[in-house]
């Protein structure tokens, strides 16, 4: 089982609220029917429920599913609550979202497109 998910292809975040009853299957069934992903593909798929002090994170490594599931002792998270949509994530905004940032730093220096000299 892989153990370092830093160079993870696709990192993606259900927004909104799923029901955290759900299990692998359930989990990997939403990815599929309702947003049209590839549950088997080299991605990670995060899921939080009403709280948003828990979450569960989804991955497929080669030979079967891993799911991990946190529950937070202190703080909330700030997920995005449009229940009908997915977003993929970069490295740095995990970490914001895991460290209870939002995932839109309106004062991060953004990446820039290449300017004309």
């Amino acid at each position: 089982m892989r153990h370092d998910f830093t160079s993870v292809k696709n990192i993606y975040i259900i927004c909104g609220k799923t029901d955290m009853r759900k299990g692998i299957d359930g989990l990997a069934t939403l990815i599929q029917d309702s947003f049209d992903l590839d549950p088997y593909g080299d991605s990670i798929f995060l899921f939080s429920g009403w709280s948003k002090d828990r979450y569960k994170c989804l991955y497929f490594d080669g030979d079967g599913f891993a799911m991990l599931y946190k529950r937070l002792d202190n703080g909330k998270l700030q997920w995005p609550k449009d229940e009908n949509e997915v977003r993929k994530l970069f490295q740095q905004t995990l970490r914001w979202l895991l460290e209870g940032l939002s995932i839109q730093q309106p004062k991060a220096i953004q990446k820039s497109s290449k300017g004309v000299f």
